[in-house]
C-alpha cells in the first residue's frame, strides 16, 4: 500500500504546484461555462426554435474555436518546454508564431462560414418535423452566426495571448480577462436579448452582439496587461516589431508539430458536431435535448479539463528541463488525480442532472430526451476525466500525430463512423443509440492509458 501511494499519490507540495496552475484556470473556465450555461438558458426561455437555431451554429462556431486552440497549442507545446529551460527568446517566436497561423486559420473560418453557413447549419435540420419550423430554425441560426464572424478576430488573438501566459505560469491575467468579459457578456444578454432598461429586444441576434463585446473586452485586458508588464513578460519585447522574424528551423519544427494537433482539434470538433448530426435525423428535438445536455455537461467537467491542462503544462515543462523520470512519476499521479475528480463530479452530476431539463421553456419530449442523455453521460465521466488527462500527457512531449491518432481518429472511426450506419441505415431509438455511441470513451480511455505507459510521448523538443 504504501508504495502503491508512492507511485500514483504525490506530496502536498505536488498539489500545491498543480493547483496553483490549475485553479486559476478552472475558475476561469467554470465562470464562463456558467455563464454560457445561462446564455443558453436565456435564449432557451425565448422558444425552442431560437434555442435549435443558436445551438446549431454554436455547434459550427466550437469547430472553428477548437481549430485555433489546437494552433494555438502546437506552438504552445513548445512555448511550455522553453520557458522550463529558461529560453525567453524561444517563448517569444512561438508567440509569433501563435498570431500568424491564428489570424490565417480565422480568415479561412470567416469565408467557409460567410459562403457555407446555410448549406451547414442545413444538414442539422432533416428529422422529422414541421418544414416550417425547420426554417425559421435556420434563420434564427444565420442571424447568429453573422453576428458571431465579427468576433473571430479578437477571440484569435486573445487565445494566443492567454496561452502564452499560461505556459509562463502566469495563469491570473487570463483569469481576470475571461471573468471580465463573461461578467460583460451575462450583463449585456439579460439587457439585449429581453430589451430591458429601455434596449429593443434582439432575441438571439442579442446574445451574438453580447458574445462579441465580450470577445473584444477579453482581448483589451490581456493584451494590455501583457504590454504593461513586459519585464514580467519578456516574450512580448519587439515580439510584433519582429512578427515575421521566426528563425526558418523553428518555424518549421513548430509547424510540422502544429499541422497534426491542429488537424486533430478541427477534427475533434467536426466529430461531435456530425455526431450530433446523426443523432439529429432522428427528430428535431433532438438537437434541443443535446443542447441542453451539451451545455451542462461542458458546466460540470470544467475541473477535470482543467486539471488536463495542469497536466500538459507540468509534464511539458519535467520534459522541457530535462527531468525525465519526474515527468513519468508526474504523470502517473496526475492520471490518477483526474481520476478522483471524475468519479467525485459524476456522482454528483448523476443524482443533479434530472433537474436541468425544467429549467427550459420547452416541450417534454425536449425535457425527457435531455434527462437520458445527462444520466448517460454522468456514467463516462470518469472515463472522460482519464483520456482528458492521458491526451495532453501524451501532447506535451510534441508525439502530434500519436495525439491525433488517438483523439480525433477515434472519434471519427470508432464513433462517427458507427453512427453514421446507424442513423441512416437502423430504426434503433435515439437513446440507446446515444449510450452505445458514448459508451465508446471507456474504449478510447484504455488507449490512452496504454500510449501514457509505453512512453511513446516521452522527447525534449527544445533541447539544441
Amino acid at each position: 500500500m504504501k508504495e502503491f501511494r508512492k507511485k500514483y499519490f504525490g506530496s502536498r507540495d505536488f498539489y500545491r504546484h498543480v493547483f496553483t496552475i490549475m485553479l486559476p484556470i478552472m475558475i476561469q473556465n467554470a465562470i464562463t461555462n456558467f455563464v454560457n450555461m445561462l446564455d443558453n438558458l436565456m435564449v432557451g426561455r425565448i422558444g425552442t426554435l431560437e434555442m435549435t437555431g443558436v445551438s446549431i451554429a454554436n455547434q459550427l462556431l466550437f469547430v472553428y474555436n477548437l481549430c485555433i486552440f489546437g494552433a494555438v497549442s502546437g506552438a504552445g507545446i513548445f512555448a511550455a518546454q522553453y520557458y522550463g529551460s529558461g529560453n525567453h527568446e524561444g517563448v517569444r517566436n512561438t508567440f509569433r508564431f501563435k498570431v500568424l497561423i491564428s489570424m490565417l486559420l480565422t480568415a479561412i473560418g470567416l469565408g467557409l462560414f460567410f459562403f457555407g453557413g446555410e448549406l451547414l447549419i442545413g444538414s442539422y435540420l432533416r428529422g422529422e418535423g414541421d418544414p416550417a419550423d425547420a426554417a425559421k430554425a435556420l434563420g434564427f441560426a444565420q442571424q447568429y452566426l453573422r453576428i458571431m464572424m465579427i468576433g473571430f478576430v479578437p477571440f484569435a488573438l486573445a487565445q494566443s495571448f492567454s496561452g502564452t501566459l499560461r505556459e509562463t505560469e502566469k495563469t491570473l491575467p487570463p483569469m481576470a480577462a475571461g471573468l471580465t468579459a463573461v461578467g460583460v457578456n451575462l450583463v449585456l444578454n439579460y439587457i439585449l436579448i429581453f430589451g430591458h432598461f429601455g434596449a429593443p429586444r434582439l432575441g438571439v441576434r442579442g446574445a451574438a452582439i453580447a458574445t462579441v463585446i465580450s470577445r473584444f473586452t477579453e482581448l483589451a485586458i490581456v493584451a494590455g496587461w501583457t504590454l504593461r508588464h513586459k519585464e514580467r513578460n519578456p516574450f512580448i519585447v519587439d515580439a510584433f516589431r519582429g512578427l515575421f522574424a521566426i528563425p526558418g528551423r523553428l518555424a518549421k519544427q513548430i509547424t510540422l508539430k502544429t499541422i497534426p494537433l491542429m488537424i486533430n482539434e478541427t477534427m475533434w470538433a467536426g466529430g461531435l458536431a456530425f455526431l450530433d448530426q446523426c443523432y439529429s435525423l432522428r427528430s428535431l428535438s433532438v438537437v434541443s435535448a443535446c443542447n441542453i445536455s451539451n451545455t451542462f455537461f461542458n458546466v460540470f467537467t470544467v475541473s477535470f479539463v482543467s486539471a488536463g491542462v495542469a497536466v500538459g503544462i507540468i509534464v511539458g515543462q519535467d520534459l522541457g528541463a530535462g527531468r525525465i523520470e519526474e515527468a513519468k512519476s508526474d504523470a502517473r499521479k496526475l492520471i490518477m488525480f483526474s481520476l478522483i475528480i471524475g468519479l467525485s463530479v459524476g456522482v454528483v452530476y448523476f443524482f443533479v442532472c434530472p433537474l436541468f431539463p425544467q429549467l427550459y421553456n420547452t416541450t417534454q419530449e425536449v425535457r425527457d430526451l435531455a434527462k437520458s442523455f445527462l444520466t448517460i453521460c454522468s456514467f463516462i465521466m470518469p472515463a472522460d476525466a482519464v483520456l482528458n488527462a492521458s491526451y495532453f500527457i501524451v501532447r506535451s512531449g510534441g508525439k502530434t500525430l500519436i495525439t491525433m491518432i488517438f483523439d480525433s481518429g477515434f472519434v471519427w472511426t470508432a464513433q462517427c463512423v458507427p453512427a453514421f450506419f446507424i442513423s441512416r441505415f437502423t430504426e434503433l431509438p435515439v437513446v440507446p443509440f446515444y449510450a452505445l455511441i458514448q459508451a465508446m470513451i471507456f474504449l478510447k480511455m484504455m488507449v490512452g492509458l496504454f500510449f501514457v505507459h509505453k512512453g511513446f510521448w516521452i522527447q525534449n523538443i527544445v533541447q539544441e
